[in-house]
């Protein structure tokens, strides 16, 4: 449920901060998700913490996720992404490019999600109403594996995220998300039919994206923070699962 809520949110923000004083523009926004995934492998619910926070020197973003079996009595695993962008040049003609820094890392009942330390450059592109938000992301991945023999064969990840707001002339109606795309040395242990590979499979490359609609129900009776909705997360060799993977949510956001 990852990297939905920035373009968002910056979009809020740049709104009434252009009407503020360089020194003292601090905002920021925080939401929660929950989700229902129907997955054929998953049949969990997935609650989301962001938040999205500018200041004159730039953002951070930051998510955790935690997943809940059902009958659970505590969480399957949790997983958090945490990213700064450095923009000391906000009031020039490079205002969009953005240096980022970024940690990746979870653990599971299972299995970890390995420590990934990532820096590089995002591009920021937006409608002249802030309507419509594009980020695009070049970044080093650094993973690190048990085995330090075991190299990435090529330490990068691409990332693409927006954000639209009232899509198609609806008030309220919020298309976001992200794509992701990156080197990663991983096993393989599950077919796209969900049946159990018979020989354990290598993957060097991963693909991730997740696809959101958002429709501000709570604005008909006076509470805006209330959204319902639903994400498609679409993914080619994720995780232990070979191939193509389509797993449709639906759930519930509150905004802060």
């Amino acid at each position: 449920m990852k990297r939905l809520f920035p373009a968002i949110a910056f979009a809020l923000i740049s709104l009434s901060s252009f009407a503020q004083e360089k020194s003292t523009m601090f905002n920021g926004a925080t939401n929660l998700q929950v989700f229902y995934d129907f997955g054929k492998d998953r049949g969990i619910v997935t609650t989301t913490l962001e938040g999205f926070y500018s200041d004159p020197w730039g953002n951070t973003f930051f998510f955790i996720d935690y997943d809940h079996g059902m009958g659970s009595t505590h969480p399957n695993g949790t997983y958090m992404e945490i990213a700064r962008c450095f923009n000391f040049w906000q009031d020039t003609a490079l205002a969009p490019l953005s240096l980022q820094a970024e940690y990746n890392g979870g653990v599971y009942r299972t299995f970890g999600v390995n420590h990934a330390f990532l820096a590089g450059v995002d591009w920021f592109v937006h409608s002249s109403d802030f309507k419509n938000l594009f980020n695009f992301k070049l970044l080093y991945k650094h993973i690190f594996y048990g085995d330090p023999a075991v190299k990435s064969k090529a330490p990068l990840q691409f990332t693409f995220v927006w954000g639209m707001d009232d899509l198609f002339g609806v008030k309220g109606l919020r298309f976001s998300g992200f794509a992701d795309v990156w080197a990663e040395e991983h096993t393989l242990l599950t077919a796209a039919d969900g049946r159990a590979l018979a020989t354990p499979e290598k993957s060097s490359f991963v693909f991730i994206s997740e696809p959101q609609l958002w429709y501000c129900v709570g604005q008909h009776f006076g509470c805006p923070n209330l959204n319902v909705g639903g994400e498609i997360e679409l993914s080619w060799d994720f995780g232990t699962c070979k191939g193509f993977w389509c797993r449709p949510c639906a759930g519930i956001k509150w905004v802060f």
